[in-house]
């Protein structure tokens, strides 16, 4: 099969194509012939090496890869032979060789897909919809909220945005470059605001009118994150859903305090703590997007494609969830059995 693999932490282009063995599903797992496959943020971290994320580093040589779709066309032993041929999602873990043209994975992770969900929207939904599915259920947004979103044009920002609207709140976005901040507005934001332009605050305010922010929902850190802070109404909210504790320019305790408003994390801990555990929210995420309530976007590229891939998520050159597919003109595996 054709992998990606990394032998060394570092830069993009420490992702190489490669040949490697096809391979054998175990005990209760399958092995899917891979449609598509979810890239992430955290991978880029994990493939760079670096520390102080969420979950350790991997042993090295690797195949990167968390989320896939795609049809199961291997059975391991004590699996279900009913599995064989079904179009499935499933989340792999922290990095557990998605990026290849055939990943293995437990049965007990897979969720099958209806004819309605196309395998980029599933992979899409499987963990940036769950994460979008926590962070909704943690700061529960009502129809009197004015809720102000960052990264609003990323894959997990854009469902955020679609969410909100159908809950009846009002709806602001906050995205990089002239280009996302009209997607924004077109994926159903009242308000949108391009960071990248001076006084782009001011402006949002202005646009708001009357409707002050009640409610912010935050990927972004640094000044824009600051910004966004900056721009919640007194007695507001704020949720992130990253790891800007870290951030000097993270709001203090004191000014916390000072100005009457909360701010916590929606995810880490929290998410993967959760009662009743993450399965719950990808199977609410699935069928969101199945029943069209939800629509992800997604940037598409070549699976041999994987190092441009990072390089533009880390270069915030991309819209939506970035999902790597097989590359054009490579036959799909047919199922075995």
């Amino acid at each position: 099969m054709l992998a990606i693999r990394q032998y060394a932490f570092g830069p993009a282009g420490n992702l190489l194509p490669e040949r490697a063995p096809d391979p054998a599903p175990g005990p209760g797992q399958v092995r899917i012939a891979v449609e598509a496959a979810g890239v992430h943020l955290l991978d880029t971290a994990i493939r760079s090496g670096a520390q102080g994320g969420p979950f350790p580093l991997p042993e090295l040589p690797m195949t990167p890869g968390r989320e896939v779709a795609g049809t199961v066309d291997a059975l391991g032993e004590e699996t279900d032979p009913d599995l064989l041929g079904r179009r499935v999602v499933a989340h792999l873990g922290r990095s557990s060789g998605g990026y290849a043209e055939l990943a293995v994975a437990p049965a007990t992770a897979l969720h099958t897909l209806p004819d309605t969900l196309t395998a980029e929207r599933a992979v899409a939904m499987i963990g940036t919809g769950r994460t979008a599915m926590g962070v909704l259920e943690t700061a529960a947004p009502t129809a009197s909220d004015t809720v102000l979103i960052t990264g609003a044009a990323g894959g997990l920002g854009t469902l955020l945005v679609q969410a909100v609207r159908r809950r009846g709140a009002t709806v602001a976005g906050v995205a990089s470059g002239t280009a996302k901040a009209d997607a924004v507005l077109a994926g159903g934001a009242d308000a949108a605001a391009d960071h990248t332009a001076p006084g782009w605050p001011e402006r949002l305010r202005k646009e708001l009118g009357d409707r002050e922010v009640t409610l912010v929902l935050a990927g972004t850190g640094g000044e824009v994150g600051r910004a966004a802070f900056e721009l919640l109404g007194r007695g507001g909210r704020q949720f992130t859903y990253g790891w800007m504790p870290d951030d000097p320019l993270y709001p203090t305790p004191e000014e916390l305090a000072a100005r009457g408003v909360t701010s916590e994390a929606a995810v880490g801990p929290r998410l993967l703590n959760r009662p009743g555990g993450l399965r719950p929210l990808e199977t609410a995420a699935l069928e969101a997007a199945a029943a069209g309530h939800l629509v992800p976007a997604v940037q598409l590229f070549p699976l041999t494609e994987a190092a441009a891939a990072h390089r533009a998520l880390e270069n915030h050159a991309t819209l939506g969830k970035v999902v790597l597919i097989p590359d054009a003109g490579r036959p799909r595996r047919p199922r075995t059995g």
